[in-house]
């Protein structure tokens, strides 16, 4: 691969391009400054204004949320993993078809695997701008969201409708749905029951890592996250491993399956093929498939990276077992 190919795939922090209009709650009070940002792949967003930094296709999907404090992404539920570790602040997840099944705070670094089939959202509870980063599932991460009735409900109500071919259209720019198109429909009570109120004990020790936890782990070899053999026990089409500063990648190696690197804490020092760069929190590098790589702190300090390779499993539901 040349250069350009490999710098196209990596993507700085402060070159990330939001897109406030994203989803069907851009407009409701509340959740109306997030921003969303696609990093490979085509993600979930319902907008057409959405930037895609990264369109090679890999199995699953990479991007971020960006959120002020005090502001919430809406319930939603995927069919598809949805994966976050939390690069900037503090958040709080929670869950239910109203959100009130449960909720804990991640802090920095922190990962969380949301079991698919619920209902979730997630507030930024930190002091400053917090950023999120996201795994979905999938090439087209399971097709989309389903939100609760009452976020599209509450959408509605301040000018977005979200058509039943999963575009939003905003009466505020004078626009309406296309005459073979159809407003999304809600789903039913009888459909409800199929989204399960999960309680804490069911999520605390199977589905969350704190980063403490994983640089302790990762102190002579990586520390296998999500995998069937992880401490988060899934197959969604992709494992996750964490490395530390005696754990990391010091002699290249050649990627069978398309691997990205994000780290978590740090500075890191990446050699892809003849090319090298540095990333730190909330930068993003993906290395193809045959591409030998190497990455290492390259800076004293602490120092925490998530690495993601796809596998073969197929995406969907969360594995049980």
């Amino acid at each position: 691969m040349s250069k350009s190919t490999i710098s196209s795939r990596i993507v700085h922090y402060g070159e990330l391009r939001p897109c406030k209009t994203a989803f069907i709650d851009a407009h409701t009070p509340g959740s109306d400054q997030k921003e969303n940002f696609t990093i490979v792949g085509g993600g979930v967003s319902e907008s057409p204004d959405q930037h895609v930094h990264i369109t090679d296709k890999i199995g699953f999907n990479i991007g971020a949320a960006g959120q002020p404090p005090k502001c919430r992404n809406s319930l939603h539920s995927h069919t598809t993993a949805e994966v976050f570790f939390v690069a900037k602040g503090r958040w709080r997840f929670f869950w239910g078809r109203y959100g009130t099944a449960g909720e804990f705070i991640a802090e920095e670094g922190d990962i969380f695997n949301i079991p698919t089939g619920i209902f979730r959202g997630f507030e930024n509870v930190g002091q400053d701008y917090g950023m999120i980063m996201s795994i979905l599932g999938g090439d087209d991460a399971g097709g989309g969201v389903t939100w609760a009735p009452q976020v599209i409900e509450d959408a509605q109500a301040h000018g977005l409708m979200l058509g039943d071919n999963g575009v939003l259209y905003d009466s505020k720019k004078g626009q309406e749905l296309p005459h073979n198109v159809h407003p999304m429909p809600l789903l039913t009570e009888e459909q409800l029951k199929d989204y399960p109120e999960v309680p804490i004990e069911d999520l605390v020790g199977k589905y969350i890592a704190r980063y403490w936890d994983l640089m302790a782990l990762s102190a002579n070899k990586p520390a296998q996250v999500i995998g069937e053999n992880g401490m988060i026990k899934d197959k969604p089409g992709f494992e996750v491993d964490f490395l530390g500063r005696g754990s990391s990648v010091t002699e290249p190696v050649v990627a069978e399956n398309p691997v990205v690197l994000m780290p978590a804490s740090g500075h890191w020092r990446v050699v892809i093929d003849d090319h090298e760069t540095t990333l730190s929190t909330g930068d993003t590098a993906l290395v193809l498939s045959g591409e030998s790589y190497s990455v290492q702190p390259s800076m004293t300090g602490h120092a925490g990276l998530y690495r993601i390779t796809a596998t073969d499993d197929p995406a969907g539901a969360t594995w049980t077992g």
